[in-house]
């Protein structure tokens, strides 16, 4: 293999948490570092040094070992360094083995007063990483048996590792692929650092706020009045100019002079100052930093590089920072009462988490909890997402016995992959709603396959969403009625719901409502909705809401209340608190018109909605969710006959050629190797030759451009179909070829037909990864938009859920009498392409159209694949911080 360098490759260091939440840097070996190795194996122990090199080394040894490890990193060798601020605490490193290339001997050294904090696991994950990159498929290692922490690093690392014991030495085995397997411990590993790295963020024992001034009015003031006001449980001092004390709170003019240790520092000074500020914080021992300070990445090219340049030395001093440009952090746990944040009020205790990356948004949610009752466990304005990200909260609140659902919203993403990873472990455990900005800026690429097309931004994190059981509102108001529904109340066991009410026109809506997002009405034995008429008493209102609740025909129950001069609403909603309270497992929600502000009935706060349009979709959301988590994940598929070294050669020697639109031979080809099969086609170069081969083939036929840069053959006259003789063809030959690129020639079909047409295929986004589609093909897959989006990995679970997905899933089992699909095959094929897109990333686009699906077969009539090389993309297991490039927005 060609040697590549670590910057050629996209790898030029990043960030990890170690196991205590502190921060290293994982990057390539340098000459450089020459000295800083020879000071770490100078400062080991003899017994450090007899485990790794089973004897202590000689000084000539140890200079031919650092020799070795400050080679270039190529197909050969592979060194990792840890590095922890300007000091290296540890080093691993891999050396091929065999001429086949597939196997390097690795070798791992932590410094000793560095050990037990992960390192060595997070050497290990980033080695096997460069390793497979490089195409070494295992580690292999030399380990004492007495060298139980290397043993338990190298066990715990994967669950496909082994160990043999052969004289007196024991070896081991590491896979270098990633597997679904190794999901479980890495998440372990990944949410225990979180927790340790947020500490001094979300529970710190120390706050000092950095700009608070005496005037009121301005942030920083306003900001420490509302730490004291809240009752912040720890220490609390103010920084300014004059050192004078802030009603009562002690001041310090500097930093410098703040009593160390502190967790955490709030900066509100102009944004050419946060630097040296937060320098002055590195001396006393802060952990952590919310810098409500605008002027970085969202002003332009010197703000972004700013923020970067804050957040490297923030990195480099194990200091985790939220923002710039924020609103600030709330925890409202009794034993911290943190509200470090500009925030107009500060909400009452709760179950839900927030998440933002506007501050305006985040103060519209801070104040719908506060109205409702349902209250705020944590809240977090992420601002520009310079370094604390929504990835690294949601790997925080999983364990979070305060936070009962969790609210995002967010602008942009940086590793979606782990996000989907990380979000869908949290959503197994508590409800996700995020509202994600940027529908309306889906553009469709000029000249894109259908699949690509279909693949926007805005339907590739739909997909992401679903896949993830992440809620996905319809806007601020939707969010904000979700989160009511789904913080602290029982999910619905179905999509039933009983409407009692009394107010016959609001039940008639709630009812249309409720069918238009998907929940059933049942008639059963009684009327739904039910009409109590307005003069209802609460003794009448509270039993007929009793039945519904005891009936076993609804999951959910909508109580719908309008208050009038002849009645009390208010005597109404005890009665039915009462009954609320007496069925806890039961989904419910009220509708109160006329009847004052009540926001929540009932001793377990059901929740109550101004029209029944919002209590129903909120219903909805909790419905769907609950569904989302009684299904199972499913698992990886197997899928037998293919042969990933014939496609991988394939691969290759298309993107020697310069990749792109791959001709329809070459197509065939790689998506054989996967068991994929396409109707055989013939290319013919001039009119003779088409009739020709329609004559092997047998009528009717298609003609079709055979130029594979022709995405779209039916709109540019590129294809003719039902030609019956060797004149038809003839004739069509010339209009046909003449839709592609001079001498592309023709392809020539036996026509085919199937009771349905569908589109199938896949698109790669380097952030997203791939995605499989599916959908009506022919032209209504542009006209009707009908299509279902899984990304990658796919388990044998999701292809029998795309295509029931469908709008025009009826179709496929048999509508009106029409024979049934055979929709085992059509899973094979879309687990197929699934398969083929996780292990062929450089598929840009690969665009099945039509697939012909009927009883006894599912056949692709036509093909296009474009082939592109792949750059750096994330990696949704290995352990990393959010990138620090100067690019405004960072990753969620």
């Amino acid at each position: 293999m060609t040697a590549t360098t670590a910057s050629e490759s996209g790898y030029d260091g990043v960030d990890a948490l170690a196991a205590d939440g502190g921060i290293v840097t994982l990057r390539p070996v340098r000459p450089a570092d020459r000295r800083a190795l020879a000071q770490m194996y100078g400062e080991a122990t003899p017994d450090a040094l007899r485990m790794r090199f089973f004897a202590v080394p000689s000084s000539g040894t140890l200079a031919a070992e650092i020799d070795r490890l400050c080679l270039p990193e190529g197909g050969r060798h592979i060194a990792v360094l840890a590095q922890e601020g300007d000091q290296v605490v540890g080093v691993a490193s891999g050396e091929r083995t065999d001429d086949t290339g597939r196997r390097a001997e690795f070798s791992v050294f932590v410094s000793a007063s560095h050990r037990g904090r992960g390192i060595g696991t997070l050497l290990l994950e980033h080695l096997a990483a460069r390793a497979h990159h490089h195409g070494i498929s295992e580690l292999i290692g030399e380990v004492l048996p007495n060298n139980f922490p290397m043993l338990r690093v190298a066990r715990d690392l994967s669950a496909r590792a082994w160990s043999r014991f052969d004289d007196g030495i024991v070896d081991v085995g590491l896979d270098t692929a990633d597997d679904e397997s190794d999901e479980p411990a890495v998440d372990v590993r990944d949410r225990a650092a979180e927790r340790a790295s947020l500490r001094a963020l979300l529970s710190p024992a120390s706050v000092a706020v950095v700009g608070a001034g005496r005037k009121p009015g301005g942030v920083g003031h306003e900001t420490l009045c509302g730490l004291r006001e809240y009752g912040f449980t720890g220490d609390l001092y103010a920084v300014n100019r004059s050192g004078t004390p802030i009603d009562g709170i002690p001041a310090f003019r500097s930093v410098c002079d703040l009593p160390a240790p502190v967790d955490l520092l709030v900066i509100a000074v102009p944004a050419d100052q946060v630097a040296a500020v937060l320098a002055d914080g590195a001396t006393v021992g802060v952990r952590a930093a919310i810098v409500l300070s605008a002027g970085f990445g969202e002003t332009g090219p010197q703000g972004r590089r700013r923020q970067c340049e804050l957040v490297r030395f923030a990195r480099s001093h194990g200091i985790r920072l939220v923002g710039p440009n924020c609103l600030g952090v709330v925890n409202t746990d009794p034993r911290v009462r943190l509200d470090a944040s500009f925030a107009p009020g500060t909400p009452p205790a709760g179950g839900l988490a927030v998440a933002a990356q506007s501050g305006a948004v985040g103060i519209a949610l801070l104040d719908d909890a506060t109205r409702s009752g349902h209250g705020i466990s944590t809240f977090v304005s992420l601002g520009n997402k310079a370094d604390v990200s929504g990835n690294d909260l949601i790997a925080y609140w999983y364990d979070d016995p305060a936070t009962r659902a969790v609210a995002l919203y967010l602008e942009s993403f940086g590793n979606p992959r782990k996000f989907a990873r990380t979000v869908r472990a949290l959503a197994r455990r508590k409800p996700v709603m995020a509202l994600k900005s940027g529908r309306s800026g889906a553009g469709q690429r000029a000249g894109a396959s259908h699949t690509a097309a279909a693949a926007a931004p805005a339907a590739t994190v739909d997909a992401l969403f679903a896949q993830a059981g992440v809620i996905r509102p319809d806007g601020l108001d939707d969010l904000m009625d979700a989160a009511r529904m789904l913080t602290g109340q029982p999910l619905p066991t179905g999509r039933r719901i009983a409407i009692v009410g009394n107010a016959g026109g609001l039940n008639v809506l709630a009812a249309d409502a409720a069918e238009a997002a998907g929940l059933i009405v049942p008639a059963g034995g009684g009327e739904n909705p039910l009409d109590l008429g307005a003069g209802a008493t609460p003794a009448a209102f509270a039993a007929a809401a009793a039945a519904a609740a005891l009936g076993g025909t609804a999951d959910m129950v909508l109580l719908v209340v309008i208050g009038t001069r002849a009645n009390r609403p208010a005597d109404i909603m005890t009665a039915l608190g009462a009954v609320a309270d007496r069925h806890p497992e039961l989904a419910m929600a009220a509708v109160l018109v006329g009847g004052g502000p009540l926001t929540r009935f009932g001793k377990r706060g059901v929740p109550v909605f101004d029209v029944p349009e919002r209590a129903v979709r909120a219903l909805a959301h909790a419905a769907g969710y609950g569904e989302w988590r009684r299904q199972p994940l499913g698992r990886r598929p197997e899928l037998p006959g293919i042969d990933r070294a014939g496609a991988r050669s394939a691969v290759q020697r298309a993107l020697a050629e310069g990749g792109g639109w791959q001709p329809y031979e070459w197509t065939a080809e790689i998506l054989a190797a996967y068991g994929i099969g396409i109707a055989p086609a013939v290319t013919a170069a001039d009119a003779a030759a088409a009739a020709a081969a329609a004559e092997a083939v047998g009528y009717p036929v298609v003609l079709k451009s055979a130029d594979p840069e022709l995405v779209h053959k039916t709109d540019s006259g590129g294809v003719r179909i039902g030609l019956l003789g060797p004149t038809a063809v003839r004739h069509a030959f010339r209009s046909v070829a003449a839709a592609g690129r001079p001498g592309s020639g023709v392809l020539v079909q036996r026509q085919l037909s199937e009771p349905v047409e569908l589109v199938a295929g896949v698109a790669h986004d380097p952030l997203f990864g791939s995605v499989v589609l599916l959908g009506l093909g022919g032209v209504h897959t542009d006209l009707l938009g009908d299509r279902a989006l899984r990304l990658v990995p796919m388990t044998d679970l999701d292809a029998g859920r795309m295509w029931r997905g469908l709008r025009a899933a009826p179709l496929l089992t048999g509508y009106r009498g029409a024979p049934a699909v055979d929709t085992g095959a059509l899973e094979d094929l879309l687990l197929r392409l699934g398969r083929l897109a996780e292990d062929f990333p450089e598929i840009a686009e690969l665009d099945l159209n039509p697939v012909l699906a009927g009883p006894d077969r599912v056949t692709a009539v036509d093909a296009k694949l474009r082939l592109a090389p792949v750059g750096a993309e994330p990696d949704p297991l290995l352990r990393r911080l959010s990138a620090t490039e100067p690019a405004g927005k960072e990753s969620s």
